[in-house]
């Protein structure tokens, strides 16, 4: 397996992507990494490890996608930047994933020109496993689709339990749709008619509407919503975990020296369960290959974490699960 990686992509690109991609090496067997992007920037990083030769492959691209460029005309100018590049790669099988922590919008839309959607799937959404006070919960989408529709929503329903169930490892997930209320009544037309076709399809297991407050007890496995929620959820979460533990860390600072060295084990056991790195990166379900996008302010250990993710994600067969269980379905873009 060959694994492409957007060097410049990410506030802390090229450094921490460098040095994430040569922590992942001895961890992937025989799986190849291939770094894209400015050689010049790039292999300064690279010679600080000897023999990285042996490691990964260099592949010079140029042009670099800014996370706030409009994603479609940054492809059309910039054809030699690292997302394009990585992905042209992709189309050619020239590599088996494409991962980066750059602009998400220029890697969904690359993804979508160069490797298309898997037969059947009407849009692709962004997968993310969150670390809940309850256990992990798979939510979709979280940033690929802004404006979705019903049979999208529907479609991510589908896509994520499949997902949780070869990747995360849960038999028969549960499925809830993030609205304004548990009552199937609440909520919008979009949420109203997806909670119409979700309760519709026998081979989900619907729970019903989930309240935003309710979303850390874990109410399902999966979590469906459209990606502008989705990714405000992301965010809030993110933030709300560093500030508690944070003000954890003032409070224990207080404590008598010698009580210190009692709690540390535990806020380390308890950073690492809800820490969003330690989860790696976000897959973009839908598409006719394997694409990881990373948090835009991934470091090291995001981005090898996000490498294990993607060596995970190709062995457990998702495409292939997605592909049959997307077939089945009858709804079609509204």
């Amino acid at each position: 397996m060959r694994i492409a990686i957007d060097a410049m992509g990410g506030d802390k690109a090229p450094a921490e992507v460098v040095a994430g991609a040569l922590a992942a090496v001895d961890l992937i067997d025989d799986n190849e990494l291939v770094l894209i992007g400015n050689e010049d920037a790039v292999r300064p990083y690279l010679e600080e490890a000897s023999g990285w030769e042996k490691k990964l492959t260099l592949v010079h691209a140029p042009e670099s996608v800014d996370m706030d460029e409009a994603p479609v005309e940054a492809l059309r100018k910039k054809r030699k930047s690292s997302i394009a590049v990585m992905a042209k790669m992709a189309a050619a099988g020239e590599v088996d994933v494409i991962m980066s922590a750059g602009n998400t919008g220029a890697c969904v839309a690359a993804a979508q020109l160069r490797m298309r959607l898997l037969p059947g799937v009407i849009r692709p959404g962004i997968v993310v496993v969150f670390p809940t006070f309850a256990g992990p919960v798979t939510m979709c989408d979280v940033g690929a689709n802004v404006a979705a529709k019903p049979s999208h929503l529907y479609q991510y329903a589908i896509m994520a339990s499949v997902y949780a169930r070869q990747v995360v490892g849960i038999a028969e997930p549960t499925v809830g749709l993030i609205s304004v209320g548990e009552e199937n009544a609440k909520g919008n037309e979009l949420i109203k008619k997806t909670n119409q076709l979700l309760r519709d399809d026998p081979n989900l297991k619907f729970v019903g509407n989930v309240e935003g407050r309710d979303f850390i007890k874990r109410p399902a496995d999966v979590i469906v919503c459209d990606g502008f929620v989705g990714n405000v959820i992301l965010k809030l979460t993110e933030g709300l975990a560093e500030g508690l533990f944070k003000a954890i860390g003032r409070e224990i600072g207080r404590l008598k020296p010698e009580l210190i060295p009692h709690f540390e084990p535990v806020i380390k056991s308890l950073y690492a369960t809800h820490d969003y790195s330690e989860y790696g990166g976000a897959p973009l379900l839908g598409v006719d290959g394997n694409c990881i996008i990373c948090h835009g302010s991934s470091n090291a250990r995001t981005i090898k974490n996000a490498i294990l993710v993607a060596c995970k994600m190709v062995r457990s067969g998702v495409n292939a699960q997605i592909a049959q269980e997307i077939g089945n379905m009858s709804v079609t873009e509204e």
